[in-house]
Formats: structure tokens, C-alpha cells, sequence
């Protein structure tokens, strides 16, 4: 935890904000929600885009494109509504996939990230008693690890501590220091011969740090460990590409960059999703059905059981093209001029304190805090009545808090939306609530 910050680059000597790289106001006028007012005839200042991220009109236009044109479930019928729908979807995926670096066949559709971790921990657990033998490569079972890290996601987390419940292996984690980084000092005895699997956030929804992830990567393929990266905080904010990342798996959310609810999307390397048995079984991702038994599709159609999310999946790729337009770079230079400029006006608030990193050095745009002697409910309260929405409690990191003391945090994230008078309103609607209560 730290009270202070280092000077940022987004203010320049003179005390002035330095131009942010993005045109937060041309971006604005993309995003309808944006316009509206709320409590009472106030602006909306959105900063909890780590929880869902609002929608451009690109996006809301392609999902209604689809619904309006084609409307058609893919890879079934044989009339030009199915067969645009096909064409649609599987145009998607390679867009999708180009954005990662990821050919098509690689790329699998979920409904979010959560799912898309719990379809690889039952995968690996339905390997163990699966009748083919490639099925059986991963397979976990007693006396094996499952390696994770203390400042996960719920959603990185309680999947591996159901998967070990299953199958008798053994959870170990990576702790974290008092700065709010991960500690490495024992990984090469954390991660070990026993290991199967080692589960790690690039970005973490709470703390905001951004994670090494080629040395742990290092040692888990040292040991013959698969690793899987949730990427649900970091693909959206900055450029990932799955060749460099280095890992077997890559999880992320349509809904928390720019895209619709309800799709997400799991990129796995080919070699290791064609070894695993599938998650969810039905229509479409079988070869063959007999009564005495059945055959599946390769990947990824072997992991998209029933009719798919179609008008979901074109939404995320229109968000897609958004952010690309914008360039992933920008985007990254962006939010971490404003995660500067934010820690900036924070340290300056008597009583607020930072839980994480305290500057932008492997730092994204996710701030949390709390306020001397102020239930960060409060201060959530004090803040929406201003029409400020941040997002507050233990922003499913339980085990986060606990480490660092605290009940829970006040978080403020950031996107390609928010300029630094969103910030500024922030800081201002603190200070009224330290008013509010008293304690100034």
C-alpha cells in the first residue's frame, strides 16, 4: 500500500496535463450512454469500465445489422440466411483472432472469460476418464498442482480449487509483496515437476499491476506445465500478441472491451486444444452420432456445443475493429497517462490511500483506494450521487484485501473515454465526501 506517487509523465513541470494521446471528446460522441445525465440532471463520469465497458455505436450498429439482415443460426441450413450467418461468424473469428495474433482455428467462443476458465478445468478433468487416448494427455488427478497466484480473480481461482476438489490434486499459489506486485522469490519451487497447470492474471482487476508473465511461463513449460493467462483486464487495454505471450491459453471478455454481454472468447494452441475432450457436449460440434456412442469435431468446434452467440460475436468483432482503428498503442499510452495523472491527484488528498503500485512502471488503469476512517460503500454512495460510478467491495479478489488489511477498496478504471476531467471530478467528489463525513 502506498500514500505517495512518483511524479507522472501526463503532467509536464509546469504542472499542466500533458495532451492525452487519444481524443477523448471525438470518442465520446461514439458512445450514446455517454450523453445521458444522471442523478438529478448530472454528467455521467463512467470509471468502471474494469466491470463492463460501454458500447460504441459501431458496435450497437453490427449487432443490430445481424439481427435486422441475417438473423440465422450458422453452420446449419443450407438457405443464404444460414449461410451469411456462417460467413458473418467465421469472419469474426479471424478478425478476432488477427488481433491477438491467433490463426482462427484457435480462437473458441464463450459466453465470458469464466467460462472460458472453467471449460479448460473440466476439460482436464474429464481427460482423466476419457476413452481416447489423446484425450487423456492433460488428464489431473492425484498427487498433481495446480499453481495460481493470491491476487486472482474469483473467476482464476475457485475453478482450479473445484478442479482439485474433483480430481485430489493439490492448489499452491504465488503470494504477493507489500506494493502489490507478485513475488517470485520461491516460483521455482511453487512451480515444480508436479505442476499441470499454472493459472495467472496479466492484469489485475484490482491492484491494477501488470504481471511477468514470460519468466513464469518459463518455468512451467520447463516442467512440462501448461499456463493460462486471463487476459479479461489486459487484452483490452493493451497490445497482446499470443506468439510473443508465450503461453497455452489466453481468456478474455467481449463485454469488458467495448463488445456485447455474452461472448467471450479462449484462444488455445492448436496442438493443445486438439488433446483435450470437450467441455459441453449437443449439436454442432460432433462428427458423427450413433446410439452407441458419438465422435467430436476438431477445434474449436469441439468446444462450441448448440447454436452460438452469432450476433455477440459480430458485435465483438465491430469492437474490435474499434480498437484497432484507435491503435492498441494509443490506447495503452492513454490509459496510462491518465493512471499517472490520477495517482497524482490522489497523493494529494490527506487520508486516501492506494492499494498496489504506486506508479505506471507495469501498471494498468485499474486504481483502487480507500479513505481514512470512510467504508469505501460510503464513499461509493457519496460518488454516485455525484453521478460518478466506480465500483467498490472486494471486486471479486477477496483474497487481495485480506492481504492487505482492508475491507474492500474504491476502484476507478479507466478507458479510451475518460479524459483527465473525469479524473479531476473524481478527486473532487472525494474530497466532498471526506466533508460529508466529517473527517476533514
Amino acid at each position: 500500500m502506498t500514500q505517495t506517487a512518483s511524479r507522472p509523465d501526463a503532467v509536464s513541470s509546469s504542472g499542466a496535463p500533458q495532451p492525452l494521446p487519444l481524443d477523448v471528446e471525438a470518442i465520446r460522441a461514439d458512445f450514446p450512454i455517454l450523453s445521458r445525465t444522471v442523478r438529478d440532471g448530472k454528467r455521467l463520469v463512467y470509471l468502471d469500465s474494469g466491470a463492463t465497458s460501454q458500447k460504441p455505436r459501431q458496435v450497437l450498429d453490427a449487432e443490430r445489422w445481424f439481427y435486422e439482415n441475417v438473423n440465422a443460426a450458422p453452420h446449419r441450413g443450407a438457405h443464404q440466411l444460414a449461410e451469411e450467418a456462417t460467413g458473418a461468424y467465421e469472419a469474426a473469428r479471424a478478425t478476432i483472432g488477427a488481433f491477438i495474433g491467433a490463426p482462427e482455428n484457435e480462437i473458441v467462443f464463450t459466453r465470458n472469460t469464466t467460462e472460458a476458465i472453467n471449460l479448460v478445468a473440466y476439460a482436464l478433468s474429464n481427460a482423466a476418464t476419457a476413452k481416447e487416448p489423446e484425450f487423456r494427455t492433460h488428464a489431473v488427478g492425484q498427487g498433481d498442482e495446480i499453481v495460481v497466484t493470491e491476487m486472482e480473480h474469483h473467476a482464476n481461482l475457485v475453478p482450479w480449487q473445484q478442479l482439485c476438489e474433483r480430481t485430489g490434486a493439490t492448489l499452491r499459489w504465488l503470494g504477493l509483496t507489500d506494493d502489490g506486485r507478485l513475488d517470485l522469490s520461491d516460483l521455482a519451487t511453487v512451480i515444480n515437476e508436479r505442476t499441470k497447470l499454472v493459472a495467472v492474471t496479466q492484469q489485475s482487476n484490482i491492484l491494477g499491476t501488470i504481471n511477468p508473465i514470460a519468466p513464469i511461463v518459463e518455468r512451467a513449460h520447463e516442467v512440462g506445465a501448461l499456463v493460462l493467462v486471463d487476459g479479461a483486464q489486459s487484452v483490452p487495454h493493451q497490445p497482446v500478441d499470443v506468439r510473443t505471450l508465450g503461453a497455452d491459453f489466453l481468456v478474455f471478455s467481449g463485454h469488458k472491451m467495448l463488445g456485447p454481454t455474452g461472448v467471450g472468447v479462449l484462444w488455445g494452441r492448436y496442438e493443445v486444444l486438439d488433446t483435450l475432450p470437450p467441455f459441453l457436449t449437443g449439436g454442432s460440434m460432433i462428427e458423427v452420432v450413433r446410439m452407441e456412442g458419438s465422435t467430436f469435431m476438431p477445434p474449436p468446434q469441439r468446444f462450441e456445443a448448440g447454436v452460438p452467440m452469432t450476433a455477440q460475436v459480430v458485435g465483438l468483432g465491430a469492437a474490435v475493429e474499434y480498437l484497432q482503428a484507435l491503435g492498441m498503442e494509443n490506447v495503452e499510452a492513454h490509459e496510462k497517462a491518465l493512471t499517472a495523472y490520477a495517482l497524482e491527484k490522489l497523493a494529494e488528498i490527506p487520508g486516501v490511500t492506494v492499494i498496489g503500485p504506486p506508479d505506471t512502471v507495469a501498471r494498468g488503469g485499474a486504481v483502487s483506494f480507500t479513505v481514512e476512517d470512510i467504508h469505501p460503500h460510503d464513499v461509493g454512495q457519496v460518488l454516485d450521487d455525484l453521478g460518478i460510478a466506480v465500483r467498490v467491495g472486494h471486486h471479486c479478489a477477496w483474497p487481495v484485501v485480506r492481504r492487505y488489511g482492508v475491507p474492500a477498496t474504491t476502484r476507478a478504471t479507466f478507458y479510451v473515454h475518460t479524459g483527465y476531467d473525469d479524473i479531476d471530478a473524481l478527486a473532487d467528489g472525494i474530497r466532498q465526501a471526506q466533508k460529508f463525513f466529517g473527517t476533514v
